[in-house]
């Protein structure tokens, strides 16, 4: 039987504007070590066979000194330079995978709390579905406002979900959503559509439906100084 091929895209290009810190968020330390370096720990010890880590301009050689060579990561296949918004770098990403693969990992690399367990999920739900996105349901009530910052009605919560990453696909189907984004992509602004998530990108382009794996809600996205904090209770 042959082999099925995994990569996993690592964004890491962030600037991190809300963290109050001159140090990008992906760099910022956790118990002695970047942020970045727990996300891509867990896959180099995953299913995952190949990850390409996209970072800021300029950033390459210090990403590979102080976090390929600092750490031992084998599995990083290549280091690339990310673009002016997380839908550029993705398609970045992407771009750069010229070996075997048949499905790609997105993960935000200021999400340093991916584990085992929801590769895994992620994993076997890709192959049934061809496109996953992992979350979780939300635990307060949600109300959607109206453009004064009124209440215009309150959604059912059971039906709710906070999106996080990795979110998951096959590699066709996410490499032909990207290429009809950057195509489309004026026509977009001009609209005022804003990718925000790649499975937006498969949703609008490509109607595939998307499944829901479930993540966990330690799988926190480092963005404020109070996250960091949390942070450090779950290290």
């Amino acid at each position: 039987m042959e082999e099925t091929r995994t990569t996993a895209i690592v964004l890491a290009a962030g600037q991190g504007k809300r963290m109050q810190s001159s140090v990008h968020k992906q760099y910022l330390l956790i118990k002695g070590k970047p942020v970045l370096y727990y996300s891509l720990k867990a896959f180099e010890e995953s299913i995952i066979d190949d990850i390409v880590l996209v970072v800021g301009e300029g950033e390459e050689d210090f990403c590979r000194k102080e976090i390929l060579d600092k750490y031992g990561f084998r599995k990083i296949r290549a280091v690339v330079c990310g673009g002016k918004e997380r839908y550029h770098s993705v398609a970045y990403g992407i771009r750069t995978i010229n070996w075997k693969c048949e499905y790609i990992f997105i993960h935000d690399g200021a999400r340093p709390f991916i584990d085992h367990e929801i590769i895994k999920r992620a994993f076997a739900a890709v192959k049934q579905f061809k496109a996953c996105v992992v979350g979780m349901p939300v635990k307060d009530t949600i109300k959607i406002a109206d453009e004064k910052g009124f209440v215009a009605n309150t959604p059912d919560r059971s039906l709710i979900w906070q999106i996080q990453t990795p979110q998951v696909f096959k590699r066709q189907l996410i490499a032909a959503a990207y290429e009809k984004l950057l195509a489309e992509e004026k026509d977009l602004l001009a609209e005022g559509v804003k990718v925000t998530d790649d499975a937006m990108v498969v949703e609008y382009f490509m109607s595939v439906p998307v499944k829901l794996v479930q993540g966990s809600y330690q799988n926190i996205k480092i963005t404020t100084p109070e996250d960091l904090k949390i942070a450090e209770i779950f290290v």
